[in-house]
């Protein structure tokens, strides 16, 4: 027997994006499960519907959103959507894309004078570490969320977590940074900047003995210096990262915030969803609720099936009914398929029956624009 969609409690989203308490909505779950879309079409709901000043964040490298928005690019700068409706709520909708260099520049700019910032940016392992070391991009979300917040400008921030391996790396960032800058390693390399600044090399021989001797070996004495330089010149700011890390993380479990888990009726992505859900407990996170994308439906839930394949069956023993023999065995075809997605998306219901849901119907194509992004909305509020 499988479990109706109704087992879970219905999720109300619009009661959601219209609550002036709700500050942030975060989107998250695996990949390719439409986290995107969603994020848009709730900002774009929250502006249109409620009247809200609101802001979508995105990290999506595809840059779907700017052209479902209408934009010819975004950047690290909110803009203003102009082609919205806010007739009825008078809101705004402004949407921008996490650039993730640009973000650590910013922040390298807003904490040190500009002699020091220049030696900061001209440094190669600094170039590598903003570009593309694991993890800065989620932790730089974090960084532009905070911002964003700070500032105080939107009645709702919208936020489209990062596309990455796991979408616990969002929330596991910050505690990775400050790992990492409390390392041994580094914490090593940090010594000589805070004892008078004496070379890496003179280390050789002095503070680090042999175990200098072997990381420049193994490492290359370039990249050692590099790292030491980097690592010096950020010796101020380290403070500052971690500290502004733990009061976005803090916000994050706030009253203020809501997580929506999105998911589609996929095992891996049910089941990247059951994890996020109890990660987010554990984190003493408000979850508000699970959106199903892409879910499937027969618009004839009598037939099942097998009685479907049994009449395409015997129809096509009878001869001169091909028409009929295919709608049959298509809609046996679905019918089967939403079984199976039912089956699915019951696992994540059953481990956690308190959390609401609303479940999306699959789109008949792709959202490219605004009245699809108005679709997939109207859809996740009135299922």
């Amino acid at each position: 027997m499988v479990p109706s969609e109704d087992a879970a409690p219905q999720l109300d989203v619009d009661q959601i994006l219209a609550d002036p308490g709700v500050r942030i909505v975060v989107c998250c779950g695996a990949g390719g499960v439409g986290k995107t879309t969603t994020a848009a079409a709730l900002a774009l709901r929250a502006a249109e519907q409620h009247g809200r000043r609101t802001v979508v964040l995105t990290i999506d490298p595809a840059r779907r959103l700017a052209q479902s928005l209408g934009l010819t690019e975004l950047d690290n700068t909110p803009r203003q959507v102009k082609d919205i409706d806010v007739e009825a709520g008078g809101g705004e909708l402004h949407a921008m894309m996490l650039d993730m260099k640009r973000t650590f520049d910013d922040v390298v700019l807003q904490h040190t004078d500009p002699a020091k910032a220049a030696d900061i940016f001209a440094n190669p392992f600094y170039q590598a570490m903003s570009s593309t070391f694991a993890g800065t991009q989620e932790y730089m979300a974090m960084e532009k969320l905070g911002q964003l917040h700070a500032r105080g400008e939107w009645d709702l921030i919208v936020v489209d977590t990062p596309p990455s391996r796991s979408a616990l790396d969002f929330l596991d960032a910050p505690a990775r940074l400050s790992r990492f800058l409390d390392g041994r390693m580094l914490r090593l390399l940090l010594a000589p900047a805070r004892s008078g600044g004496r070379s890496m090399f003179s280390l050789v021989t002095a503070s680090f003995g042999m175990f200098s001797k072997v990381v420049q070996k193994v490492l290359g004495a370039q990249l050692l210096t590099d790292l030491s330089g980097f690592v010096a010149a950020l010796d101020s700011m380290f403070g500052g990262f971690r500290q502004r890390a733990e009061q976005t993380y803090r916000i994050l479990q706030a009253r203020e915030t809501a997580f929506l888990l999105v998911a589609t009726p996929e095992p891996d992505a049910v089941r990247e969803a059951a994890y996020f859900a109890g990660r987010l407990g554990e984190e003493r996170m408000p979850l508000a609720g699970l959106v199903l994308n892409r879910v499937h439906r027969s618009a004839v839930d009598s037939l099942d099936a097998a009685t479907s394949l049994a009449a395409a069956d015997r129809l096509a023993e009878a001869g001169g009914h091909s028409g009929a023999v295919d709608v049959l065995r298509a809609h046996a075809a679905l019918a089967q398929q939403a079984h199976r997605e039912k089956q699915v998306a019951a696992r994540f219901s059953e481990a956690f029956p308190q959390v609401p849901a609303v479940s999306v119907t699959a789109q008949p194509a792709d959202v490219h624009d605004i009245d699809g992004l108005r679709t997939i909305g109207a859809a996740i509020s009135r299922p």
